[in-house]
Order: structure tokens, then sequence, then C-alpha cells
């Protein structure tokens, strides 16, 4: 059985994160991570596989829109009423992460984490987009509600994972 690497999460999240690098290892794939309602917690879990480290090129935590313009490329004409938690900007995130690193394989989040009296920026809604170097970049939505940033975290984990695994495997 494979080492325990968080105690505090979930066993499917430490299966999914061994997966990913694994795989990306075997096939000499990197990955960078830009995150903004996981503020670095997807990184922090693909440097946590010893001797897979090096398949980790590097993280972008853009967690305010300043920081997506400057470290991401994001255009600015994206961000303004709620536009940081679209499609648009998660496909430029992941585009920019691939664009600003070494990496192979980039993925983004980027969401509300709770309510905040706007129907347009509903709690718990999270897009992903997941690129490839020279390849096709993919979007998620996911809606998992007003859960709270802890559990909101996790299902975010679950399936920024998931789109790295596939896009690792091909």
């Amino acid at each position: 059985m494979a080492e325990v690497l968080d105690p505090i999460l979930p066993p499917d999240i430490d299966e999914l994160t061994q997966a990913v690098l694994e795989t990306a290892c075997a096939r000499e794939l990197t990955l960078a991570t830009a995150e903004s309602c996981t503020g670095g917690l997807l990184a922090s879990l693909l440097t946590d596989v010893p001797g897979c480290s090096h398949a980790f090129d590097r993280g972008f935590v853009v967690y305010t829109d300043e920081a997506k313009i400057q470290l991401l490329d994001v255009p600015p004409s994206l961000l303004p009423h709620g536009g940081a938690v679209s499609q648009p900007t998660a496909i430029a995130m992941a585009e920019g992460a691939i664009k600003r690193s070494n990496a192979s394989v980039a993925v983004s989040i980027t969401g509300w984490a709770e309510e905040v009296g706007d129907p347009e920026r509903p709690g718990g809604l999270v897009h992903f987009a997941c690129a490839r170097r020279g390849g096709y970049t993919h979007h998620r939505q996911a809606q998992f509600g007003d859960i709270g940033r802890g559990p909101l975290r996790i299902e975010c984990l679950r399936v920024a994972l998931k789109m790295l695994q596939q896009a690792v495997a091909l």
C-alpha cells in the first residue's frame, strides 16, 4: 500500500495525486498549476510524492485579478464584474501557466467559495481548465453549492487531479 501523503485529506486524493505524478514521470511530462480559490493546495500536493518531484515545474497562486494579469497574462478585459470566475478566465489561466513555465501540462482553478449575495456569483461555482503544451485546452465547470471553503477545496482537488490524470495519459 502506498504511503499516505496527507492524513487530513481523503484517501482518494492521495491515490489520484500519486497516479498523476507516476504517469507524468513515466511519460517525462512536467506539471504546473494556476490556482485561485485553492490557494496553492494542489501545488503542495504535487510536491508530496517522493521520487516524483521532478514532474512538478511550478505553481502560480493568483488570488487577485492583478496577479492573474501580471503572472499569467490573463487579459484584463476578462476580469471585471465577476469575470475572474468564468470559462475564458480559467482557460487563460491554464494557457498562461503553460506560457510562463516549462510545464507540459497545466491546470487552473478559479471559483467562488461561498455565497456573496449575487445570483450571478453563486457560492461553489468553479471553473477549471487543463492545457497541454502545443495541444488542446479542456474546460470544465462545476457547481458544488455553498459547502464551505474547506470542502470546496477538496472537491476542487478531485476535479483538477482527474483532469490532470486524463491529460498526462494522452
